[in-house]
């Protein structure tokens, strides 16, 4: 698959602050990235530089293969046929929906119409071209947003937490919707998002950034189970770590011997999913805990365990599974496991 868009060891500084520490990252053509990470990891500064607002320090920006930022390069924003939605959707509030989406149109005022009504009709909002902005609804505007940025047929779209100014209920709404539409235009997309359950359900691949630099780049699955580094497992879901003592395939710890997805020996930190941890009646002997708390959201349930040892542990279980807190439990682990060096945080 052609790459549309490839960051190169870029390098960011704003005075003593390092906001990227050589990140490298490619998106494929018509791929949906999510680039992942807290706040103030350098995820905005990134999307920036692409755009060509900002100006790397070090490294190469490529857009199809063609350099537009880095050593004697600096294409400026209006031609490297990117388009973005800012977290604050930023529509011209004096202008009503049609005029909104026209705005970055080169074109006759036909072809203008012709193409705010493909528009209109893409995002679900044909009767809408007169409303003005405060007419219309969060994810209305956010809809109007994506129309615009598509309108000139850009390369690539950016968009900056699109879904962070939306409710609970809207924001699942508007993602499926929002992809929908790419999907059927095909586009390229790279969007940033601090929320985990966002990037792991929308994107095709997702980008994790921490303290400036891309860590690990792999599709949802591949990254919710296989992690590249703790740092990685730590932030992306939720985790339980053991600690224990690898020896090949296998690796001993206060819950038994496990099996390993990964080849270690020496000491190790355990990465153990909530839904990988096993509880059944204490009566069934093996290893015992004690219910500590209890979560049920319905669809499931997450449960707090304390081990004989002291150690506490999240377990996530079905709906049907019913444990009183206090309750004890004996616990297993239902699949193999991560182990990562115990004296290495990365």
């Amino acid at each position: 698959m052609p790459i549309t868009v490839e960051c190169l060891h870029l390098t960011k500084r704003f005075g003593p602050t390092l906001a990227l520490d050589d990140a490298s990252l490619a998106v494929e053509q018509g791929r949906l990235t999510a680039l992942l990470g807290p706040s103030g990891c350098g995820k905005t500064t990134l999307l920036r530089l692409i755009a060509g607002f900002d100006q790397p320090d070090d490294g190469q920006i490529l857009l199809n293969g063609r350099p537009v930022a880095g050593t004697g390069v600096a294409v400026p924003p209006e031609q490297r046929r990117v388009g973005m939605v800012f977290q604050e959707y930023a529509l011209f509030q004096h202008l009503n929906v049609a005029d909104n989406i026209a705005f970055g149109l080169q074109a006759n005022r036909r072809q203008k119409h012709t193409r705010v009504q493909e528009m209109l009709d893409l995002v679900g909002l044909s009767g809408y071209a007169a409303r003005m902005p405060h007419e219309l609804s969060g994810g209305q505007q956010q809809r109007v947003a994506l129309a615009r940025a598509l309108a000139p047929q850009p390369d690539v779209l950016l968009l900056d937490e699109p879904f962070s100014n939306l409710d609970t209920a809207l924001r699942a709404q508007v993602r499926s919707e929002v992809r929908a539409i790419l999907r059927r235009m095909g586009t390229t997309c790279l969007f940033v998002t601090h929320d985990q359950e966002e990037a792991l359900s929308l994107a095709d691949e997702v980008a994790v950034m921490l303290e400036g630099r891309i860590l690990q780049v792999a599709p949802p699955q591949t990254l919710y189970h296989s992690p590249v580094n703790r740092a990685v497992a730590a932030f992306v879901g939720e985790s339980n770590f053991l600690s224990g003592q690898a020896q090949g395939d296998v690796v001993d710890s206060v819950l038994g011997t496990l099996p390993l997805q990964n080849r270690l020996t020496g000491p190790a930190d355990i990465l153990i999913r909530p839904e990988a941890l096993q509880l059944s009646p204490a009566s069934n002997g093996g290893i015992h805990a004690r219910v500590t708390w209890r979560e049920f959201y319905g669809h499931d349930q997450r449960l707090g365990i304390e081990l004989d040892n002291g150690l506490f542990l999240t377990a996530r279980l079905g709906p049907g599974e019913t444990f009183d807190v206090g309750q004890y439990v004996a616990v297993s682990v239902a699949r193999p496991v991560i182990a990562y060096p115990a004296d290495r945080q990365d």
